[in-house]
């Protein structure tokens, strides 16, 4: 297994204003999930810890849960 992979995390709407871009780049260890990358992006962003129950997740295009690897 890589150490790290790249992910890209694309924001929209909302999130994206709270956030400050459309689309962000992130380094995370695997097996990863999506949950730790909103972690992450909530540390960082504060202001998105409110829509949690409010968004949609897709990894590769196709919808997904939090606990989903990515």
């Amino acid at each position: 297994l890589p150490d790290r992979m790249r992910v890209t995390v694309r924001l929209f709407a909302r999130l994206r204003d709270i956030a400050g871009a459309s689309e962000l780049q992130r380094e995370v260890h695997p097996p990863a999930t999506a949950q730790v990358i909103w972690n992450g992006l909530v540390a960082e962003a504060p202001g998105l810890a409110e829509y949690e129950r409010a968004i949609s997740v897709a990894i590769n295009a196709e919808y997904a849960r939090m606990s989903a690897t990515v």
